[in-house]
């Protein structure tokens, strides 16, 4: 009777890192066609002059918040490890308002109840900027003006084209969730800040 043959175990991990190779290279790919995309959502709205007050970045404020699909997530993370992860940002930026009385009795918001966007800096600027989502593109504030207004269908476009690429990076990865809700599942990347 011949001898039996153990499984050769330098196959498996050949395989295995072969795997993972094929895959860091196909996100590579994904996230290469998300930043080409991204370059002509810019150019397209070049014309769009925004204050830069971060107003947009307080989802309290606003009462709206972008929502990221999952190769957009995946760029953000890139930014943020590119940072040197999670611990470097967090930090508050200092409310729009005070928390004092205004003229007319009514309160201000305060950092807590303006819902601070937590890619913000504490110099209330976007740590991620170069990479943050398309939502960050494409809404502006009621101070924003363009010259021609804002094309709704070359929005849907861009939308359509996103979502395509983050069908391609993961199942359902092209329903998008809410920003903050998406880090806060992100165990290497920052969660919704506490505020005090």
């Amino acid at each position: 009777m011949p001898p039996t043959k153990s499984p050769d175990r330098s196959h498996a991990s050949l395989r295995t890192s072969t795997t993972k190779d094929d895959d860091r290279r196909a996100l590579a790919g994904l996230l290469d066609e998300l930043t080409a995309l991204y370059r002509e959502v810019d150019a397209s709205f070049a014309g769009q002059t925004c204050p830069a007050s971060t107003e947009c970045c307080r989802f309290g404020v606003t009462g709206r918040e972008p929502y990221v699909t999952s190769i957009e997530l995946a760029l953000v993370q890139r930014a943020i490890a590119a940072r040197g992860g999670g611990r470097t940002l967090g930090r508050t930026p200092p409310p729009l308002a005070s928390s004092e009385d205004t003229s007319r009795g009514k309160r201000r918001l305060t950092t807590v109840d303006e819902r601070v966007c937590p890619l913000l800096d504490e110099n209330g600027r976007c740590a991620i900027y170069t990479s943050r989502p398309f939502g960050c593109r494409t809404y502006w504030c009621e101070r924003a003006t363009s010259p021609a207004g804002v094309d709704q269908r070359a929005i849907n476009a861009f939308v359509r084209r996103i979502k395509d690429l983050a069908a391609r990076h993961a199942p359902e990865g092209d329903l998008g969730r809410p920003l903050t809700r998406a880090l806060a599942g992100v165990s290497s990347g920052p969660g919704p800040r506490r505020r005090r």
